[in-house]
């Protein structure tokens, strides 16, 4: 999966989180995250993103997370949706690991 364009997901409510994803060519990856409780959990949030970078193949994008208290599976789903709309591909519903 390659970044083609800018693209985003979630919200801004509470128990959610806003997350961007662009094109970074170049660059690796690069991770912003604003968060009120990014001392406690920051490393973990951190970490959610990574992983479904990986899961994606992307080597290359910068990330930007606005949190409002997600949980990691929906930071992961917020992550993975933005990714998909970043690369303009569909997700396969049908099987589990999204056609990857």
């Amino acid at each position: 999966m390659k970044i083609k364009k800018p693209a985003s997901a979630g919200t801004l409510e509470s128990s959610d989180v806003f997350v961007s994803v662009a094109p970074n060519e170049g660059g690796g990856i690069d991770i912003e995250l604003e968060s009120e409780v990014e001392a406690l959990f920051g490393d973990a949030m951190e970490a959610a993103v990574r992983r479904e970078l990986a899961l994606a193949g992307i080597t290359e994008a910068a990330v930007r997370l606005q949190d409002h208290g997600a949980l990691d599976c929906v930071i992961a789903a917020r992550v993975r949706c933005a990714l998909y709309r970043a690369a303009e591909e569909r997700y396969d519903w049908t099987r589990e690991d999204g056609g990857q």
